[in-house]
């Protein structure tokens, strides 16, 4: 079958196979693919409106065992620049999210070889606190947790929630494909282990996102795996709420002077027609995940809006902090009024993820 009679399927709500969605990323024109995208979104969002959350991403530690090579973040434990954040700091930084009309904290950080599943409880108890949702620990943090702490992650998942945990970030997915991951964050878990926390917390009654991050030593194959090993776990468990796909920054990382990142990485779509068209693809191969989600703090305000019309539905965070992508460089900014803003600039209505209209 050609692209375009792929692609035409596609739209009408057949699912492509990975050779066809592969045929797909490498062949369809950028704005065949993006058209596509868009009449998919419209069919599953037809009321035009494109949701935010207003956020801050808490970094409690930037202490990691992994030493991922994509990974600009990380500190060895008796690095000068390493740190864990104290009670104080982190009540400070919930409280001014509070004042500032956050919603939600996004709890993210290192693999700290001193922690647990104790450490992990007494921060979701801290955030909660506050009047606010706690949106915590990628696949990777609960594995880690559970490990360290002799426990089985559905043991560890079930503290987590008792603790006040509402919701877990889709983060340590990067490729889910173990050959690409024995390159770029070989101690970190395989794909098989992401998939079954996200499986276990979504049997638990967690709902929990899900990530992509593309341009480094991936194929087109890989990428396309990945997406549909996404769509599988939705068809089993339902449980994913969205997909954010997000390009590689190679700033201050070990892989930036790898000979096998070079300019554009392996599936060489780490530039904005490459984002772009991933993001497409995402949205044509995931018809059960209700949303698939920008990254301006990747690509920034313009290209975050441009995505807009290749399939996305959602902006993202105002992310009032954020370290991870800014410690490789990388330092867009917007507020809640910018994203505001530019949604409406784009002919759609913006609104709160938790469908509260904006009055602004």
């Amino acid at each position: 079958m050609s692209w375009d009679e792929t692609l035409a399927e596609a739209v009408d709500g057949r699912r492509p196979a990975e050779a066809e969605a592969v045929r797909l990323l490498r062949d369809a024109p950028l704005f065949e693919l993006g058209r596509a995208a868009d009449a998919v979104r419209r069919r599953l969002h037809p009321d035009g409106v494109v949701t935010y959350v207003v956020d801050r991403n808490v970094n409690y530690t930037n202490v990691c065992i992994c030493g991922c090579a994509f990974c600009a973040f990380y500190r060895d434990k008796d690095a000068a620049d390493a740190y864990v954040l104290s009670a104080a700091e982190l009540d400070r930084k919930i409280a001014l999210t509070v004042e500032a009309g956050g919603s939600r904290i996004l709890l993210q950080g290192g693999l700290h070889p001193d922690w647990g599943l104790p450490e992990a409880e007494a921060i979701v108890r801290a955030v909660k606190k506050h009047p606010i949702r706690c949106h915590g620990f990628s696949p990777p943090e609960i594995t880690h947790f559970a490990t360290q702490s002799g426990v089985t992650v559905s043991e560890a998942i079930a503290r987590l929630i008792d603790a006040g945990l509402d919701s877990i970030p889709g983060g340590g997915a990067e490729i889910l494909d173990d050959a690409v991951r024995a390159v770029i964050s070989p101690k970190k878990i395989g794909w098989e282990q992401w998939a079954g926390v996200m499986r276990e917390a979504h049997r638990q009654g967690l709902k929990s996102s899900a990530t992509m991050m593309f341009g480094t030593v991936e194929t087109a194959e890989s990428i396309v795996r990945h997406i549909l090993r996404i769509r599988d776990l939705q068809d089993e468990t339902g449980g994913f709420t969205g997909f954010i796909p997000w390009t590689f920054q190679p700033g201050n990382t070990a892989l930036f002077s790898d000979p096998r990142f070079g300019s554009g990485g392996g599936s060489g779509f780490n530039h904005a027609t490459g984002y772009l068209k991933v993001l497409a693809l995402s949205r044509l191969l995931l018809p059960n995940v209700p949303t698939v989600q920008v990254s301006w703090v990747t690509m920034g305000a313009k290209m975050a809006q441009v995505g807009l019309f290749f399939g996305a539905d959602d902006f993202g965070s105002t992310m009032m902090e954020e370290n991870v992508v800014a410690s490789a460089g990388v330092s867009f900014r917007m507020s809640e009024q910018e994203i505001i803003d530019t949604i409406r600039d784009a002919g759609f209505r913006p609104a709160r993820r938790e469908d509260r209209p904006c009055s602004t």
